[in-house]
């Protein structure tokens, strides 16, 4: 799985591409491990190139959740794929997420501090 970060005023875009399994999801945990730290915490994740997400992928996107809520901060989802938003409503993740169709609405979804 591939990781490109992208700034959108206060809100990190992070533009994941393959499939989000063990290793790629331990990619996903450190990037974000990597932004807390800097004190970026308003996220994005954007899933329009992830073609499969496994058991492993799902825990780790709940784990980053949970490091990124406790810093006061949130991440979001965009683009989901039909599959991986079937998945997401199957083990009931739907309901913990916020996801958006597009990018662009999950940014503006952080408000007017996030300059989109």
């Amino acid at each position: 799985m591939e990781i490109n970060e992208r700034s959108m005023g206060t809100v990190t875009v992070l533009d994941l591409s393959g499939k989000l399994v063990w290793d790629g999801a331990q990619r996903l945990k450190d990037k974000v491990n990597s932004l807390v730290f800097q004190g970026r915490t308003q996220i994005v994740l954007n899933l329009g190139e992830v073609s499969q997400i496994d058991s492993t992928g799902l825990g780790e996107i709940v784990a980053c959740l949970t490091t990124v809520t406790r810093r006061g901060g949130n991440i979001k989802l965009s683009s989901v794929a039909k599959r991986n938003q079937d998945l997401l409503s199957i083990t009931r993740l739907a309901t913990v997420f916020d996801t958006f169709d597009s990018e662009a609405e999950a940014v503006r979804s952080f408000g007017a501090a996030a300059g989109a």
